[in-house]
């Protein structure tokens, strides 16, 4: 690669930058101390995702990592049980905070694309007994990252908010690409976040923040959900620098999701075409393209993702999982069309020569 060819970085949607009206919209947001609930440009952004998710309340945070911390935090206390679906990102990638933070047990089921069914969620309810720890949350993550980006069916969804309620289970949504979610599906999240207790959903990826997350839920879940976000020193000051940036984006950046899964179902397409047997190429249901195929070497995907990296793409290899590729605001379609030129070169030279 020519050292002075830019990489086109397909490793995340969170590699976003602020475009110019967004910083511009950084630059002349009124300001105010949040925590003092000052701050008019959080005020509105929060009023915002309420309305848009049909629910009384929301809070601003700055990660979603915080914003599913704080959920299981409202939802359990010190000695509860959280069913979490396998490959969540709750269970999997935020350090074990739901231990850690609020003394709750994990039971992590396997699911399907991202779907516990709802039979082993019921049997791992537990029964009300004095020797065992009492079951209080289930969380799935819409879409399922690791699944591939895969889109949780409403209907699935409806089920496993009838069992939660049947049960008196809380039932939280980390629905950090739930906007993917709704672009593919067509279902508005409003109607979503109609079947759970909270729901979380990140700024800073596919809407292009450069940070922050949103947690929706009841006036009352909220109200709590403000004393955690302070006690894990998410209080920040004059914060509408950031929530400017989650207004411009929920009011520019939704629409235009839809081209990302487009870009990501005509990569899969074309590397499909390439008729390479041992080769697995997902099928996007979203943004999110993954490649998998098997052998002994463990470092297989990393090899891979260097060697492109080498040629100008940047991607992210999962042990154990395979190579995945994410579309974002800031991929062209040029950039896109050279995407794919890179991956099938290095694949044709992998597997057929």
């Amino acid at each position: 690669m020519d050292s002075n060819t830019e990489l086109i970085d397909l490793r995340s949607d969170t590699v976003t930058r602020p475009d110019s009206p967004m910083v511009e919209a950084m630059c002349s947001a009124p300001l105010g101390d949040d925590v003092f609930g000052d701050d008019p440009t959080v005020s509105e952004l929060e009023e915002l995702p309420a309305e848009l998710f049909g629910k009384e309340a929301a809070v601003f945070v700055p990660s979603g990592t915080m914003g599913n911390s704080i959920a299981v935090g409202v939802h359990c206390t010190p000695g509860d049980e959280v069913i979490f679906e396998a490959l969540c990102h709750t269970y999997n990638f935020e350090c074990g905070g739901a231990a850690r933070l609020w003394g709750v047990q994990a039971v992590s089921i396997a699911g399907d694309r991202g779907r516990i069914p709802l039979e082993r969620i019921s049997a791992s309810i537990r029964a009300d007994d004095v020797h065992m720890p009492r079951t209080r949350l289930v969380i799935l993550e819409q879409t399922s990252n690791i699944a591939g980006g895969c889109i949780l069916p409403f209907d699935y969804i409806e089920s496993v908010s009838s069992l939660c309620q049947e049960k008196g289970l809380a039932f939280h949504i980390d629905g950090a690409r739930i906007f993917n979610a709704s672009a593919g599906s067509g279902i508005e999240v409003a109607r979503y976040a109609a079947c759970s207790d909270t729901v979380m959903f990140c700024l800073s990826k596919g809407l292009g923040a450069p940070a922050g997350s949103v947690l929706v839920g009841s006036a009352e879940t909220v109200a709590e959900a403000r004393r955690l976000r302070k006690l894990l020193g998410g209080g920040l000051r004059q914060a509408g620098v950031l929530a400017a940036c989650g207004l411009y984006a929920l009011n520019h950046n939704v629409e235009r999701l839809i081209d990302d899964h487009r870009r990501a179902g005509e990569l899969a397409g074309r590397l499909e075409e390439l008729d390479i047997e041992e080769l697995q190429v997902s099928s996007p249901d979203t943004n999110m393209v993954y490649l998998a195929w098997e052998g002994e070497d463990p470092g297989r995907y990393a090899d891979f993702s260097q060697a492109l990296r080498a040629d100008g793409l940047m991607v992210v290899a999962i042990p154990n999982r395979g190579i995945r590729i994410v579309f974002h605001k800031d991929v062209s379609e040029e950039a896109a069309q050279q995407a794919g030129e890179i991956l099938t070169r290095l694949l044709r030279e992998l597997f057929l020569e």
